[in-house]
């Protein structure tokens, strides 16, 4: 046996995921998360930090590569990452978020493995516990094609990545402080590109004249949705949220908490520099971050007056609308996507969830369905795998449609079951006046519909069966309801929440236990001998393992 497969096998034995390919490539990571004082704002203030950077370092693997990072935590707090938008195919053991992992502990360390299968496209990892995600410990994570499968577009003379999104001028511990006392953090102070707002900094890209350049843009932020413009220049859509999409021209681009786009820029204006402009939208007040792009060699400034972005929502939903899957482009398999006729697999549950904002005791909560979602001491997954879970949490507390009328409110795990393999329709509906953006881990789904008022069966004949993109995270209008639909054929347990950070941290949000009756090494991976434990399954022996 070679030396170099004798490697692999050993990495595979202690990472205990002996169900990994060991002929996919593999990407080592160290990271060590400290505390650092930035300024994007001008104001200091404690930052997280992934090996002294803020934002952190980007990820750039390849379809299948196997991703091991050691994180080493050298805060006085707990610590997590997850890793938006990535599926983990069998695997929610890596998933990162609290109902999944044990947190890693102060001056600890934990070894995430995960395999980035069967994806392409532009994601990011953020910090998943507490506040920690708005001050930093966020950065890009892409998946490029594999050689061997086509791309709808030219290889771009370069690739960026920019990371957008609102920001607080406040440490993260005030931040949870003032959500524990029942109260809203209200406005964001400013907005920033790539952990800057704008203010005398160099050129963030530079690029040469007749040339197309990628960017990949992604919004990192915690609460406000961000217009994305370029000054001068057009935007031609090539993918969003891992899936390729028909190829139309922009002018400007709605992006919602968690949601990425990948967009070509052509480099054919006057050789100066240009500002990239970032917004905030549905917000009382306006924000705006700036970052400039120099064409090679100029020495012109960007001209002072910025590309106004939109304003109403009907303008950011008739854009959703004209969003299309590009159904003769390969993702990451040498097969069209629109190979996948979603619209026409029999629905078999429909799942209808509404938010609420309740006021108890002086202190707000956010509900889903009356429920709000409080975390357990035992990451959900680790009792229901232990079989302990009926001593921390009940399965099933709400029910497919939302409860009539006001309901006293309920803090508890919430976490509901779903038949593995089965086809599922999910109505978000959004009674408030604010918009809101929601994630579900593990899977892509078809967003295939969109509308005001209250979802009603009838809403199903205006629904997009042919070509909607497949994509993690999907907003809901003010007032309105937003359809989904999956195949829920990935066993683990899977987070869904609101991407506005407050609302996830004061109960908005609940998990899927997807569980496969074969329990089997085909479905699921078993439990990792290097994953952490910790609560009601700290001190019990492992059961054995899938087969």
């Amino acid at each position: 046996m070679s030396r170099v497969v004798v490697l692999v096998v050993v990495v595979l034995s202690v990472l205990g995921l002996s169900g990994v390919g060991a002929e996919d490539p593999y990407l080592f990571f160290t990271w060590n998360v400290t505390y650092g004082t930035i300024a994007p704002l001008g104001v200091p203030q404690k930052g997280i930090l992934v090996n002294g950077q803020f934002p952190g370092p980007n990820i750039n693997s390849t379809t299948n590569n196997n991703i091991v990072i050691n994180v080493f935590n050298n805060l006085d707090e707990p610590f997590l990452f997850s890793w938006n938008g990535i599926q983990q195919r069998k695997n929610s053991w890596q998933d990162g978020v609290p109902g999944t992992n044990c947190p890693i502990p102060p001056g600890k360390n934990f070894t995430y493995h995960f395999q980035v299968k069967d994806q392409i496209g532009s994601f990011y990892y953020f910090p998943s516990l507490a506040m920690h995600k708005a001050v930093g410990g966020f950065g890009g994570l892409r998946i490029n094609s594999r050689l061997l499968i086509p791309v709808p577009f030219d290889p771009p003379a370069d690739d960026y990545t920019v990371l957008v999104g609102d920001w607080y001028a406040k440490d993260h511990k005030a931040l949870a402080k003032t959500l524990d006392m029942g109260r809203s953090i209200g406005l964001p102070s400013g907005v920033l590109i790539n952990g800057k707002s704008g203010k005398d900094d160099k050129p963030l890209f530079v690029m040469e004249a007749g040339k197309v350049y990628r960017y990949r843009i992604c919004n990192t932020g915690v609460k406000a949705s961000i217009n994305f413009r370029i000054q001068g220049h057009t935007m031609e859509l090539v993918e969003m949220d891992g899936s390729h999409t028909m190829q139309n021209m922009y002018d400007s681009l709605d992006i919602h908490v968690g949601q990425c786009f990948s967009v070509l820029v052509t480099a054919d204006r006057a050789p100066k520099d240009y500002y990239l402009v970032a917004s905030t939208r549905f917000l009382r007040k306006e924000l705006t971050a700036t970052a400039v792009v120099r064409y090679a060699g100029s020495n012109t400034p960007p001209s002072a007056v910025l590309p106004k972005g939109p304003t109403g929502w009907g303008w950011s939903l008739n854009q959703w609308r004209s969003f299309r899957w590009n159904l003769t482009a390969s993702a990451a398999r040498p097969n069209p996507q629109g190979s996948y006729h979603y619209g026409s697999i029999n629905i078999t549950r429909t799942i209808k969830l509404s938010s609420s904002r309740v006021v108890d005791g002086g202190k707000v909560r956010f509900t889903l369905n009356g429920l709000s979602h409080v975390d357990a001491d035992t990451p959900l997954k680790h009792g229901e795998y232990f079989g302990v879970g009926d001593k921390f949490f009940k399965y099933n507390l709400i029910g497919d449609v939302p409860p009539a009328g006001k309901a006293p409110l309920t803090p508890a795990p919430n976490v509901i079951t779903i038949e593995f393999r089965t086809y599922v329709e999910i109505i978000l509906e959004n009674p408030e006046r604010n918009l809101q953006s929601y994630h579900l881990d593990g899977y892509s789904f078809f967003p295939v519909g969109m509308g005001p008022g209250k979802w009603t069966p009838a809403s199903r004949k205006g629904y997009n069966l042919l070509d909607a993109v497949s994509r993690h995270t999907i907003q809901v209008y003010p007032r309105s309801w937003s359809a989904i639909m999956l195949t829920f054929d990935n066993a683990g347990m899977w987070n869904l929440r609101s991407e506005l950070w407050e609302r996830r941290y004061q109960g908005q949000q609940l998990y899927i236990s997807v569980q496969s009756p074969a329990r089997s090494l085909r479905d699921e991976y078993s439990l990792p001998d290097t994953v952490l434990l910790c609560g009601a399954v700290a001190s019990l022996p492992k059961p054995p393992p899938y087969t």
